[in-house]
């Protein structure tokens, strides 16, 4: 046999081993199957999410979020809550009402239906009002695929998402939306 061949195949490998174990150091919050909590620091809200899908281990994503501080001219949060909960195995969209920004994710594992329902914590700022939204492509692009978005530009925040479950496959899609606030107080709500 050719040892370049055996070196290339052992090299590969190594490589796919170490990538399928990579997913075990990513500050997850949960554990398969498991609820969480999740609340970013006072005064800061959700920039990134990760998740890592596992059909051996129950059909389930582990989870991971990132949080930074709002920008100065944001001020401080005058109020914050859990906001509309979504029942697990159905489609769900959820916008942070009083044009509050994300701040926080709870979600609790139903085996009956493998699924999860979710929650997110939300955060008023003052009367800001958002503008210039969107949503992100489907987050992971396809059904079990690991997932991460990460909010593409500095003066965005995360509104809320729409979420996909395929009743097939045990798993979700999300499109995240993405916003920006003014920069002077608005006189309106549920934007």
């Amino acid at each position: 046999m050719n040892p370049a061949l055996v070196l290339l195949a052992s090299s590969l490998l190594a490589s796919v081993a170490a990538q399928s174990e990579d997913h075990h150091d990513m500050g997850w919050v949960n554990g398969y199957r498991q609820s969480f909590n999740f609340q970013c620091p006072h005064g800061e809200v959700l920039v990134a999410v990760r998740s890592y899908y596992s059909e051996a281990d129950g059909m389930d994503r582990l989870w991971s979020f990132e949080c930074q501080p709002t920008p100065e001219g944001l001020g401080e949060p005058s109020d914050c809550w859990w906001d509309d909960i979504n029942r697990g195995g159905m489609e769900w969209t959820s916008t942070c009402t009083r044009n509050g920004l994300v701040a926080g994710v709870q979600s609790k594992y139903f085996e009956s239906v493998l699924d999860r329902e979710w929650q997110f914590y939300c955060c008023y700022y003052k009367r800001r009002c958002p503008y210039s939204c969107m949503k992100t492509s489907d987050v992971p692009e396809h059904y079990r695929e690991e997932g991460e978005m990460v909010i593409p530009s500095y003066g965005f925040f995360i509104r809320g998402a729409q979420s996909t479950f395929s009743g097939v496959l045990r798993d979700r899609q999300w499109k995240y939306i993405l916003c920006r606030m003014t920069d002077f107080d608005c006189e309106f709500e549920n934007l």
